[in-house]
């Protein structure tokens, strides 16, 4: 970690020079492969490879250069110079690098070569891929023989279409469907929500929309970090008139102002766009208050307007045509009171009412959130109240209208479209069973949160890792560490080194595979894989570099290899032949939901992607009233830390350098926080009332009365506008202060934007 650690406020907009200095300064800091900024070129274009970053939507027209700051440094990232080959493993204990930083650990480089950890040394030492596959193979077969149900096939939301549609497959045929996936870890709460209310697990909004909407309603998403390249619609929509209204604990910059990398005017003149017209900084866990009051404030209008003889708000005849329960949902509205809404929210009442005139005021809306919603003990009811505000206008199934969750890893959508799920209900299990003539399991799998307990009980007995950082992502990093080792089994598939690697079972494996951007070459050639963006649209995807490493494997082939090692023979299943051409799983894909995938392979070149059907788009509403939902939700707060008098609100969030757990570098622009990652973000009104200055070494402690010590020490005092009673820090470094049963209810999904938390200074009870 550096030692020179710089916090001083960043006036800047998003984007920008500033943009274009940090990617210089990353290409600098880390040895690239000198075909790196060829690569960009082809990043996110129709003929080009999928970003491995987010799954933000690819335009049919692109722009020169369709990447933001992190899909470049991701692309940076896979293409760095260091390898983490044979002879690094053998200078380093798997010990040692244990007490090394998460970007030092990524530092190391792209693996080269399969590894097997030995225990007597504390190394992990090279391995032949058939003596890797032939062990794997073995351990599963025995575990498989006791009980299918101890084994996880865990999914980053990395891994392809086709990688994934063989991935589950491979667990069911194993013997379960232990499928968690990123999706639990962040969107779960959406894929329960939605389904309830609209008949359909994915958002409702195509890229079009962005160009006929009139207001776009923000709610936790913070897309100058999370999905910059969607400031880019954001931009033409806020040029054309179209009302932005962001709500948000932090104000974050991409919300505020845009200057466009790509338009030399802005860049000469330093011109910027105003993205949001309005901004209200909600407090942790009140977005269910917030979009209730706004609801209240339309009902009200309409009732005034009614009197008056005027012109009504609500969309009455959508309402009673398309619609179920908005009689309850008004009653429940009227019910309200604004003293507790204004609470709850930390918001007034005044800019919830402002807020609604602009709703009420727009033809079409766009409603768009990100784990700020999802990551509650609430977040399936706070996803349905702003369902709920959408329905009361008409705004889903409606040209420039609709939901758009806003989707992290960049293919984390598209893996629970073939298959990749722990509820069997949403896989046709008796398709598969005619296609590979044998018995689907049929009983629910394991969530991550659910694998997590197995592993800490000790009833999980091995893990396979197709991809991510599992062990460093999950709350309870404390209790996690120390069982992971109880397991007999631990296979990871990555790229490069992370946390989750250096945690064996008894038996473990490291097996490194292509990058998406690397040239796969197999017997009938090179191949193309494809990917879902957060819009519905399927993508392909070809590889343009060379591989890192001869020695390297395709996720395909590996996860074709352990199938072959661990599972009786099937002659239904042509893993060879899905290995050596990705056409053919296409075609599997095709014949498993035809309505999904029919002549795929045919129509891989269309402009903007594949679109997936979404039936509540054409307002087909999939639910079991046959109409769209109005639901209730079960409190007004979303947050645990609601019922822990004293508590602050603990949002755990990540830095303008980072994706997901993959740390790129110590500069958090945007909240001008450069060299250190330890930091909590305090209102200095709490600051006075805790009796903590500036600069300040704090404590923060989890409260919870289980028993369970949960602390992170260490973390600098930064003075931040956040609401009162909340605080922020980053993600990962603080996730041993979520409780593994703190999760939204419904979906599982850890409640990581609102963990209540103490904190403590040396020397003070």
């Amino acid at each position: 970690m550096p030692d020179d650690i710089r916090i001083k406020p960043y006036a800047g907009p998003a984007g920008g020079w500033g943009s274009v200095r940090s990617l210089f300064r990353h290409a600098l800091k880390r040895d690239q492969q000198p075909d790196v900024l060829n690569l960009l070129r082809h990043q996110n274009k129709p003929d080009g490879f999928a970003c491995v970053s987010c799954a933000w939507a690819k335009p049919a027209d692109p722009h020169p250069a369709e990447f933001c700051e992190n899909g470049a440094k991701a692309t940076f990232h896979e293409h760095m110079a260091a390898r983490a080959n044979p002879d690094f493993f053998a200078q380093h204990t798997v010990t040692e690098m244990r007490g090394w930083a998460d970007y030092d650990l990524e530092a190391a480089g792209r693996l080269t070569s399969p590894m097997r950890f030995n225990p007597a040394t504390d190394r992990y030492e090279p391995v032949s891929w058939t003596d890797a596959f032939a062990e794997i193979g073995r351990e599963l077969a025995a575990i498989r023989a006791v009980d299918p149900k101890r084994t996880v096939f865990y999914a980053s939301g990395r891994a392809s279409l086709e990688t994934s549609y063989m991935y589950q497959l491979m667990a069911r045929l194993y013997g379960n469907n232990n499928l968690p996936d990123s999706s639990n870890m962040c969107h779960e709460s959406t894929s329960v929500a939605l389904p309830e209310s609209i008949g359909v697990s994915v958002g409702t909004v195509r890229l079009s929309d962005f160009e006929e909407t009139d207001a776009i309603f923000f709610f936790g998403q913070n897309v100058g970090s999370n999905s910059p390249r969607m400031l880019h619609p954001l931009q033409g929509a806020s040029k054309r008139g179209a009302a932005i209204v962001a709500f948000n604990p932090l104000r974050e910059r991409g919300l505020e102002r845009f200057t466009n990398p790509q338009n030399p005017v802005q860049m000469l003149t330093g011109g910027e766009t105003q993205i949001s017209g309005q901004y209200h900084q909600v407090r942790a866990g009140g977005d269910i208050a917030a979009i209730a009051g706004i609801a209240k404030a339309l009902l009200e209008a309409d009732d005034k307007a009614r009197a008056a003889g005027a012109a009504t708000l609500l969309d009455d005849d959508f309402i009673t045509s398309h619609t179920h329960g908005f009689t309850e949902f008004a009653g429940y509205l009227r019910r309200l009171d604004w003293p507790a809404l204004e609470a709850e929210s930390g918001l007034t009442r005044a800019a919830l009412e402002q807020a609604a005139v602009t709703y009420g005021s727009a033809k079409a809306v766009i409603g768009i959130y990100g784990m700020g919603l999802t990551q509650h003990k609430l977040g399936v009811d706070t996803v349905q109240m702003l369902v709920n505000l959408l329905l009361m206008r008409g705004n889903i199934g409606r040209p420039g209208a609709g939901i758009c969750p806003v989707r992290g890893h960049s293919n984390v959508q598209g893996q629970r479209t073939v298959g990749i799920a722990d509820n069997p209900d949403l896989v046709p299990l008796d398709r598969l069973a005619a296609l590979y003539q044998f018995q689907p399991p049929r009983e629910k799998g394991l969530t991550t949160v659910e694998a997590c307990e197995g592993i800490i009980k000790g009833t999980v007995a091995a893990f396979i890792g197709l991809g991510g950082n599992f062990l460093r992502a999950v709350p309870e990093t404390q209790l996690m560490e120390q069982a992971w080792p109880q397991m007999r089994l631990t296979v990871q598939i990555a790229t490069t080194l992370n946390r989750s690697h250096l945690f064996n079972g008894k038996v473990a494996y490291l097996l490194p595979c292509l990058g998406r951007t690397e040239i796969d070459e197999q017997r009938t050639g090179r191949q193309i894989v494809t990917v879902e963006d957060s819009t519905s649209c399927f993508h392909a995807s070809r590889g343009f570099a060379r591989p890192a490493s001869a020695d390297l494997l395709s996720e395909p082939r590996i996860v074709a290899e352990i199938a072959k090692a661990s599972l009786p023979p099937n002659p239904n299943v042509p893993w060879d032949g899905w290995a050596d051409d990705y056409s053919l799983v296409r075609d599997a894909m095709a014949a498993t939901w035809p309505d999904l995938f029919a002549n795929f392979n045919a129509r891989l070149g269309e402009p903007g992607g594949i679109e997936k059907p979404l039936p509540a788009r054409e307002r087909q509403w999939h639910t079991n009233t046959g109409k769209a939902n109005f639901k209730l939700p079960k409190a007004l707060s979303a947050s645990f830390a609601a019922d822990v008098p004293g508590a602050l609100r603990l949002i755990t969030l990540r830095s303008n350098d980072q994706f997901n757990t993959t740390i790129y570098g110590y500069r958090d622009r945007f909240r001008g926080i450069e060299g250190t990652r330890m930091v909590v973000l305090l209102n200095r009104d709490d600051m006075a009332r805790l009796g903590v200055t500036e600069g300040q070494d704090v404590t923060l402690e989890t409260m919870a009365d289980d028993g369970v010590e949960r602390r992170v020490a260490g973390l600098r005092v930064v003075p931040y506008e956040i609401p009162a009673g909340c605080c922020a820090a980053y993600y990962p470094e603080c996730n041993p202060l979520i409780p593994l049963w703190q999760h939204a209810e419904k979906s599982k999904v850890p409640a990581a934007k609102s963990v209540p938390v103490r904190l403590v200074v040396a020397g003070k009870s």
